[in-house]
């Protein structure tokens, strides 16, 4: 089964490459990759708020947040959470701080598509839920002026600075990453590698056992998964149920991610330029 991968096209549409498995077998899909972008300030090109849009936009996510807190999803997923596996894994990352900040890359358009509605209540109601995830942050440059100001209202904050996923791990964070590009997920692991950052992130995203079941000779496709593959020996990783069809497609093949705490000598040594 095919690691999920979400992409950008000329347009700006997301679009969410399905496994094979469980649907019209398809053949497995190879990640996507982009190529490497530095961190830069960004300000949407759609820069107006649209009054009438705003409210559309606010009853949608009522609707999205609703019929997910309400679905047997989410009733799996916090018993998920809330399991002494799971939740002893936050409590590590936890530390001795009472909350960890949330960092959400990646959602794509909440105005445009239900998944990222979808994805975006699950970040929501976490913080509703639990009084240990702390602020939300939210990045993807496909956000809209009146998609922004729907997050802000909600309580979220909109980042003016694509990060492309390279924020280093200087506290306890969740990064909340559903079918992110591979690239974003080497990102982040090769801003951290070094286990007193790495046992600070929590990370929601594609399998990252998937990715190494992938076997590729792309070299391209090599360099976006390395340091993925590489973490696999030091990462514990616990796959969400999607339990219902109406949430295969935001949340399919995504699990929980935490790393080990150790020696830095037990990280693999990865030595070629850019890795």
């Amino acid at each position: 089964m095919g690691a999920p991968v979400k992409n950008v096209s000329s347009d700006g549409e997301w679009t969410v490459v399905l496994p094979s498995k469980r649907r019209q077998g398809r053949r497995k899909p190879k990640p996507k990759v982009h190529e490497e972008e530095e961190e830069k300030p960004w300000k949407s090109d759609d820069l107006e708020v649209d009054p009438q849009r705003q409210a559309r936009l606010k009853k949608k996510m009522e609707i999205s947040i609703n019929k997910i807190e309400s679905s047997k999803f989410y009733t799996a997923l916090i018993e998920q959470l809330k399991s002494p596996e799971v939740s002893d894994q936050f409590r590590l990352v936890l530390g001795t701080e009472t909350q960890l900040q949330m960092v959400v890359y990646g959602i794509g358009s909440i105005e445009a598509y239900e998944s990222p509605r979808f994805q975006l209540s699950i970040a929501i109601l976490m913080k509703r839920e639990f009084d240990w995830v702390g602020n939300i942050e939210v990045f993807d440059p496909v956000l809209s002026a009146t998609e922004s100001s729907v997050l802000e209202s909600m309580g979220c904050m909109v980042l003016s600075v694509n990060e492309q996923a390279r924020r280093e791990a200087l506290k306890p964070t969740l990064f909340f990453m559903p079918h992110c590009e591979a690239n974003l997920y080497n990102n982040l692991l090769q801003a951290n590698w070094r286990m007193d950052r790495l046992c600070r992130i929590a990370l929601f995203g594609n399998s990252f056992q998937m990715y190494e079941e992938q076997v590729t000779v792309d070299p391209e496709v090599i360099r976006a998964t390395k340091r993925i593959i590489a973490a696999r020996k030091i990462t514990s990783e616990f796959a969400i149920e999607t339990v219902s069809d109406d949430y295969f497609p935001a949340f399919h093949d995504s699990s929980w991610h935490f790393f080990s705490s150790g020696l830095d000598s037990d990280l693999p040594l990865l030595v070629s330029v850019g890795s």
